[in-house]
């Protein structure tokens, strides 16, 4: 009898060990991003992409998601979307993330769907200015290093009232200049692409959740079962899209199979 109360003691501790892991263990995801229209200036760059936060916290004052984005080296840091969680709101919590990132290297930072859905995204946009933060809405801004130069566009997220496409056009898109996207959501890639966005950032899919081995991701919103677009890098003709896993959780409460992550993209002059 013994033995086996040892044996289900065991089985539920290392059940409950995996499902800790899953959700708190941050990963690096780090891409090579070449290009022509790189400038020689920015050869090396380093962009590190915070995403999908949902108000989780990572060690006491978020210390050990400070410490895997110094830990990186970043030249800018890009925050694409629900930095905070609509159903357990809690801006301190975030702000406190961003007031050390802040610290580390330019942050510039789109809206998700969860700070619209709060009803408080201006109060939420005001203090991340408040923090030094670039808050893009529908607007592109030159980014200058060394004598070169590189644009950077965002775009808030659809729920305000807008399409992608409706979106970009107010953003005046840069063609003269290599050009970033932050977007939250990667449903849209077909509309980056046609506005001929050499490199887009997006997150909101939580790297489809679930993720089966050697599948991929179960479930995104806006993508329905079994999505395309979750996770790494994706490719269509000059555009490219990278895609973060997220670090938090929003209606479900776990992810299996699919850690937190940060990503990092190096460009690369060619």
């Amino acid at each position: 009898m013994i033995f086996k109360l040892i044996k289900y003691v065991s089985i539920l501790l290392s059940i409950v060990v995996f499902i800790y892991i899953n959700n708190n263990w941050i990963t690096t995801m780090n891409h090579n991003v070449s290009s022509p229209n790189i400038p020689a200036a920015f050869d090396g760059y380093r962009i590190v992409q915070v995403s999908d936060l949902h108000d989780a916290t990572f060690g006491e004052n978020q210390q050990r998601l400070v410490k895997k984005v110094k830990q990186a080296k970043p030249d800018l840091i890009v925050i694409t979307g629900d930095l905070v969680d609509s159903r357990r709101y809690d801006l301190p919590n975030s702000l406190d993330l961003v007031d050390q990132l802040v610290k580390l290297a330019d942050v510039y930072y789109v809206t998700g769907n969860h700070e619209v859905a709060t009803n408080d995204v201006e109060l939420i946009k005001s203090e991340l200015k408040a923090l030094g933060v670039h808050v893009l809405s529908n607007e592109t801004l030159l980014l200058e290093h060394g004598n070169n130069a590189i644009a950077i566009s965002g775009i808030e997220d659809p729920l305000m009232g807008q399409t992608a496409s409706e979106m970009l056009a107010e953003a005046d898109i840069r063609s003269d200049v290599f050009t970033i996207l932050l977007a939250h959501r990667p449903e849209d890639f077909q509309t980056y692409d046609e506005f001929e966005i050499d490199l887009t950032f997006s997150g909101h899919a939580h790297g489809g959740q679930f993720r089966i081995p050697f599948v991929g991701g179960l479930i995104a919103p806006g993508q329905g079962f079994f999505p395309k677009f979750t996770a790494g890098i994706h490719e269509k003709e000059q555009s490219k899209l990278v895609i973060s896993r997220g670090l938090g959780n929003s209606i479900l409460p776990f992810r299996l199979f699919n850690l937190p992550e940060i990503v990092v993209v190096t460009l690369q002059s060619s």
